[in-house]
């Protein structure tokens, strides 16, 4: 089973931790070596070398100052210690003195053992003032060494956080440009549409206008042909009376009544004529309205369900490119959560989510040959609930399953 990364807030921990005990570490030695007391700086050393010869004057004095004046060219100094106790240097064996001398020998050898043990003394203290100042180096340069770490780690985090910023950046320019380009898509099918409808309602207006006026024009020469009928009927019915009138002055009395009774039928069916042809044109005048009138209201209702049917498409649309800016929005939540597996480079998963009206994980199935995969793009999709569900109820019910694909880098 690979192991997963651990996530970028441990590693941090981690860090900060390692920083703090090196520094910790580094105050407590500081103030070790500036509490402790400085060692005093060596004493110069002298070496006397005394020859057999040089014992006589020793006796004839008890002042040490004199030997020294004897043997000044004798005399070497050090500047420093060395690290190795000093040497004893052999003295030669003295010849036979008489016993009076004894004292100052005795004397001069514990000047000499003096002399041995203050510079033990002294390459003691330069030892612990070397392994001091190593230590000091020491733990200085691992201070150095903490810092330089934990100013790599911060610049490594620095440069993550400013890619992380700058992938930002870009993704939300390009999400933006691109419900810039939808809106003015659609914002352009709208003024197509709009200017289609304009042209149809204008269209349908100059046909019922022509309609009306060719429905005006008949009505007119029809009444004309009607006016001009009657004129001529009133016409050729003056000429006919006035000829009956002229035929029947020669006629008898008797024939007069049955020319006036002829001309009351005649009135008559002239009235009667005239009547239905005025009913005829009413009724001709009252069709040709309704006919009229339904023919404007089945191309309203027709105007009507069609723009219903645009307002649902519409509708529709942005139900759907709502849905769509989520789904991708839940994606890219997915993605920050997603802690890819060590070592599955170019390996691919799918997941199937389902997802509740609030924005919670109701189920979700992931695909993929490689199991750590599955299961950290599992971990992932779980980890981003809950979901921001778009307010609209078609859109968050469009937007509750969705299927996306993960490829590890």
């Amino acid at each position: 089973m690979k192991d997963f990364k651990k996530p970028p807030f441990q590693q941090k921990a981690i860090a900060i931790g390692f920083t703090v005990g090196v520094h910790l570490i580094a105050v407590v030695g500081l103030l070790y070596l500036g509490m402790s007391k400085a060692p005093e700086p060596p004493k110069p050393i002298k070496t006397v070398l005394i020859k057999p010869e040089d014992l006589k004057p020793l006796l004839e004095t008890e002042s040490a100052e004199t030997t020294h004046e004897n043997v000044a060219e004798q005399i070497t100094q050090t500047a420093e210690p060395a690290l190795e106790p000093a040497p004893v240097i052999p003295t030669p064996a003295a010849a036979p003195t008489p016993p009076a001398p004894q004292v100052d020998t005795q004397k001069a050898a514990q000047a000499a053992e003096a002399q041995a043990r203050a510079e033990r003394q002294a390459a003691e203290a330069k030892q612990i003032a070397e392994r001091q100042k190593l230590e000091a180096e020491r733990l200085k340069a691992q201070q150095a060494r903490a810092e330089e770490r934990a100013q790599r780690e911060a610049d490594a985090k620095a440069k993550a956080q400013a890619d992380a910023k700058a992938r930002a950046e870009a993704d939300a320019v390009r999400r933006k440009e691109a419900e810039a380009l939808k809106k003015a898509e659609a914002a352009e099918r709208r003024q197509l549409e709009a200017n289609a409808a304009a042209k149809r309602k204008a269209e349908a207006d100059a046909k019922a206008k022509a309609d009306a006026e060719a429905k005006r024009k008949a009505d007119a020469d029809a009444k004309a042909k009607a006016d001009a009928k009657r004129k001529a009927d009133a016409d050729a019915k003056t000429k006919a009376d006035a000829d009956a009138k002229r035929k029947a002055a020669a006629d008898a009395k008797a024939k007069a009544d049955a020319d006036a009774k002829r001309k009351a039928a005649a009135d008559a069916k002239a009235k009667a004529d005239a009547e239905a042809k005025r009913k005829a044109d009413a009724d001709a005048k009252a069709k040709a309205d309704a006919e009229a009138k339904a023919r404007a209201d089945t191309e309203a209702k027709a105007s009507a369900a069609k723009q219903a049917a645009e307002e649902a498409a519409q509708k529709k649309a942005e139900v759907r490119r709502i849905a769509s800016t989520a789904k991708r929005d839940f994606e890219n939540k997915i993605r920050r959560a997603w802690d890819t597996p060590a070592g599955s480079s170019g390996q691919r998963a799918t997941a199937r989510v389902t997802l509740s009206d609030s924005g919670a994980v109701q189920s979700v199935v992931v695909n993929s040959s490689d199991p750590d995969m599955k299961a950290s793009v599992e971990a992932a999709v779980r980890t981003a609930a809950p979901y921001p569900m778009p307010s609209d109820p078609d859109a968050r019910r469009e937007a509750r399953s969705f299927t996306s694909t993960f490829t590890a880098q």
